[in-house]
């Protein structure tokens, strides 16, 4: 057909349609013209502080207090995660880090952790798949897990 007869805005090539998705209604047979076409909405971005093979994982934690005091809230920040284990024995329990270096997505005291300074509170963390096993583990079966503000 000339182009004469086609429609003001018809696409002339098909490849002018490539990467655009319709944003109304083209029947079936009619001209695809410009203004029906749009882009598509960009995909989401992955939630804050997640990436690299990283998941949300919530752990109850003891001690949060001291990531409150340097004023700002600590969403964001980047912690260490300290465990102390039950004492085998007559001796104190093991302290260790058990995941360094990760992203805290949110802090929130537990509901039920009591007045008074050392309550409970539920951390939401960025970790690896063999992190959130070891701290899932760790919160079931130590005496203490810990959050410890990283310098920065």
């Amino acid at each position: 057909m000339p182009d004469r007869f086609a429609p003001p805005g018809a696409l002339a090539v098909p490849g002018d349609a490539l990467g655009r998705i319709p944003g109304a209604i083209i029947p079936a047979g009619s001209y695809v013209l410009a203004a029906q076409l749009q882009l598509p909405e960009p995909e989401p971005s992955p939630p804050a502080g997640l990436g690299g093979g990283r998941r949300p994982v919530q752990i109850t934690v003891t001690g949060a207090e001291a990531l409150l005091a340097a004023g700002g809230p600590p969403q964001g920040s980047r912690v260490d995660v300290v465990v102390t284990t039950e004492p085998q024995g007559p001796g104190p329990g093991r302290t260790y880090v058990a995941a360094s270096d990760v992203r805290l997505i949110s802090l929130q005291r537990a509901a039920d952790s009591g007045p008074g300074p050392i309550g409970g509170w539920n951390a939401t963390l960025a970790l690896s798949r063999r992190q959130a096993l070891q701290l899932i583990e760790a919160e079931n079966f130590a005496r203490q897990v810990r959050l410890l503000p990283r310098p920065g």
